[in-house]
């Protein structure tokens, strides 16, 4: 399936007009994410990695997330682009939720930024939002995306993406 984007509207940026390979930028927008009251992480100092085809992944300077919070996991993963990531569990409100969130150590020197900040899945958390607006997921459970209405897809991650 060859996919096609989706109209942009007003205020909204395509996913289809986002770099391949994939590039790090800063950002000021407010990122915070909750679960069972307590504030897992909240900045206007995340940096977002864009890709074609895909919704932002947001990573979180480590002074912005709750103390405590992130038990490392043997886990880890590789990236053609920013090297090899590794993952973490998260432990908050009573609950346990393994390989929710990962960071690239060591990443590759063009995205040298990311360096120790951590990236997290919206799906498990409570509230998950971007200035204020509740995120969706990227779909696909693998991804790390995170959806907002300023974005225009169709988003990878759906059935028939595989090959995109």
């Amino acid at each position: 399936m060859s996919p096609r984007p989706d109209p942009v509207g007003p205020g909204q940026e395509s996913v289809w007009r986002y770099p391949r390979p994939a590039v790090a930028e800063p950002s000021d927008r407010h990122v915070r994410i909750m679960h069972a009251g307590i504030v897992v992480a909240d900045t206007h100092a995340a940096v977002r990695t864009v890709e074609t085809s895909h919704p932002p992944s947001w990573y979180i300077p480590p002074a912005a997330i709750a103390r405590g919070l992130l038990h490392p996991s043997p886990r880890r993963s590789f990236c053609e682009w920013k090297g090899e990531a590794r993952y973490w569990h998260v432990e908050v409100g009573g609950s346990r939720f393994e390989d929710v969130a990962w960071s690239y150590p060591d990443p590759t020197p063009g995205f040298a930024m990311l360096r120790d900040h951590v990236a997290f899945y919206a799906g498990p958390f409570d509230l998950c939002t971007i200035d204020g607006e509740r995120v969706t997921p990227q779909p696909g459970g693998f991804y790390g995306g995170w959806i907002t209405a300023d974005l225009a897809g169709p988003f990878k991650g759906i059935p028939g993406s595989r090959g995109w």
